[in-house]
């Protein structure tokens, strides 16, 4: 399973804002972006806009790889519909982004290695791929042995970051359902930096 290791700070800099959620803000201490003299920047080409567009969906849903990307647009592609919708549909409901949005976990890498050390159930089983998709009707939980977990506990009980409509919480249970899927305008408005989601279909259609 691919797991990003890289400068997180760095990119959140890059981007302007606070993009992992991440407790110690990087924007705190180095407002600019990262560079000399805060890097001053020529105006992009359009490839250029795209590709920056492209970086931030990637960096937004745990710094997905390339591959990964293209593999959910061309699902996307593959079906009917509106293909933007469905393809953020699809980043949406990947198990490790609903982990976090249900405030299992403080940033979206943490949620990533909960669910790949399997202390995430789906409607009763350990499922530990991050890409699984769930489906609306799908009930996730923390595994009962895992509730005690310092990490786990403090962020469920502080649970600091609203959870989306579209899904349902129990704090209690350490368990929340995807009560139906997510539209555009509601995950657009869960970025923590606003996206050209038309401009990155766009993009990753010519280019694969």
């Amino acid at each position: 399973m691919v797991r990003y290791l890289g400068p997180k700070n760095r990119i959140a800099r890059r981007f302007g804002a606070n993009i992992f959620g991440r407790s110690r803000n990087p924007l705190l201490k180095r407002a600019n972006p990262p560079g000399m003299h805060g890097a001053r920047r020529r105006k992009k080409s359009d490839f250029g806009l795209q590709l920056e567009e492209k970086q931030k969906l990637k960096a937004c849903y745990g710094m997905m790889t390339e591959r990964q990307l293209v593999n959910t647009f061309q699902k996307a592609v593959g079906e009917e519909g509106n293909t933007a919708q469905l393809f953020m549909e699809k980043l949406e409901c990947r198990l490790d982004n609903i982990v976090y949005r249900l405030n299992f976990a403080a940033t979206i890498f943490a949620a990533q290695q909960l669910v790949s050390h399997g202390h995430i159930f789906v409607n009763g089983k350990k499922v530990d791929c991050r890409s699984f998709c769930v489906r609306p009707g799908m009930v996730i939980s923390v595994r009962e042995k895992s509730r005690n977990i310092k990490a786990i506990s403090d962020v469920v009980q502080g649970a600091a970051r609203i959870v989306p409509e579209y899904l349902s919480f129990d704090k209690e249970k350490f368990s929340g359902t995807l009560l139906l899927a997510p539209q555009l305008d509601q995950i657009e408005a869960l970025l923590p930096v606003p996206i050209n989601i038309p401009r990155v279909c766009d993009f990753l259609s010519h280019q694969h």
